[in-house]
């Protein structure tokens, strides 16, 4: 068995890293980061994973796949590395956390403070080619993933936020009747005027925590990013 990961999510995955699904994807990966600029870095494919355990993990926000310009993505949805822009569907998300809980919107997208607290930010995908968004869709990421959001779902307790076609398909995948699905169009600037600005996600996945016994989250932004741990 492969040691990917280096924490639990190792004992929960660690069997799909040994499968031919994963092996296939493994040889693709070698050649695509050898001969072209994939984003993250190899270093930081797994980093949602890393920096919140599967024990940890009480809230999923899931995304398609990672940024594809430079300097953008480390490894979470929807998060960027310190020095870069607010996305736009960052800002909207922003504008929605303001309006719905009262969060002061912050300069930076580093959504490192979120995933220290138990939110994991997943990609379907978590690999992509520069310039070239869902160029590693259907290769085999998707089966991984797709057991990530199984096994959070057996273990329960987990509030789930689905935004857009493409997330709201996993939700067969989850067991609503000990989880939560709050689910919305994309905040993308496409989208976000039909159904996310309004829908209350984080109010709504607080109050779920909370009568599961569970910590809300903190969703306040640090004016400045933290440093990786």
């Amino acid at each position: 068995m492969k040691q990917l990961i280096k924490n639990d999510w190792q004992d929960v995955l660690g069997a799909e890293f040994d499968k031919e699904y994963y092996r296939q994807l493994h040889q693709f990966l070698k050649r695509e980061y050898q001969t072209q600029t994939i984003y993250p870095d190899m270093y930081h494919i797994f980093q949602a994973f890393e920096w919140t355990s599967f024990q940890a993990t009480k809230v999923v926000i899931l995304g398609q796949d990672p940024y594809h310009e430079p300097h953008q993505a480390h490894g979470l949805s929807f998060s960027v590395l310190p020095g870069n822009k607010v996305p736009p569907s960052l800002q909207n998300i922003y504008k929605e956390l303001q309006a719905d809980v009262g969060c002061t919107p912050v300069n930076h997208g580093y959504l490192k403070h979120w995933a220290d607290q138990g939110v994991l930010l997943l990609n379907s995908v978590l690999t992509v080619r520069r310039g070239k968004a869902f160029s590693h869709q259907g290769k085999g990421w998707e089966k991984l993933t797709d057991q990530a959001i199984s096994k959070l779902s057996e273990k329960g307790h987990v509030v789930f936020i689905l935004w857009g076609k493409a997330a709201k398909s996993k939700s067969s995948l989850i067991d609503t009747r000990q989880n939560t699905i709050i689910s919305s169009t994309h905040p993308s600037p496409f989208s976000a005027n039909y159904g996310f600005f309004g829908s209350h996600p984080f109010s709504r996945a607080n109050q779920a925590l909370t009568q599961y016994g569970e910590t809300p989250i903190d969703w306040q932004l640090p004016a400045q990013p933290e440093t990786e741990n």
